[in-house]
């Protein structure tokens, strides 16, 4: 391992640093990450439920794109109507981890919210 993530002169999209961030950055696809370490295996409206604020076409993207990735797998039913479950690769669980310590120094680090201060007049 090199001793630092981005060495001088190095385009931070050329290193393993910048790899990840490709693979895990934007808006949704750290979150279908994690209700998929939640639950193991879902469908497509459970994650839209779980998730709330993403769209059916944005959800559908980030999922193509996780399994293009190898970080989830799309296994389809042949039935009638059809069904498709989606579930973490051994490749997105070696994820997990580094989820878990984001979410940990988040805790540690984030700025408390001031209390409010209420005056009875």
């Amino acid at each position: 391992m090199s001793e630092t993530c981005v060495p001088t002169g190095v385009g931070p999209k050329d290193t393993g640093f910048g790899y990840t961030l490709s693979l895990i950055g934007g808006k949704y696809k750290m979150i279908i990450l994690y209700w998929l370490s939640e639950n193991k295996v879902m469908r497509h409206n459970e994650l839209k439920r779980s998730i709330g604020s993403i769209s059916f076409k944005t959800l559908s993207i980030m999922l193509k794109e996780l399994e293009s990735d190898g970080l989830i797998i799309r296994e389809e039913f042949p039935q009638v109507p059809p069904k498709v479950e989606y579930s973490l690769s051994e490749r997105g669980l070696s994820l997990i981890p580094v989820l878990h310590m984001m979410c940990e120094w988040g805790e540690q680090n984030s700025v408390p919210t001031p209390e409010v201060v209420r005056v009875n007049v």
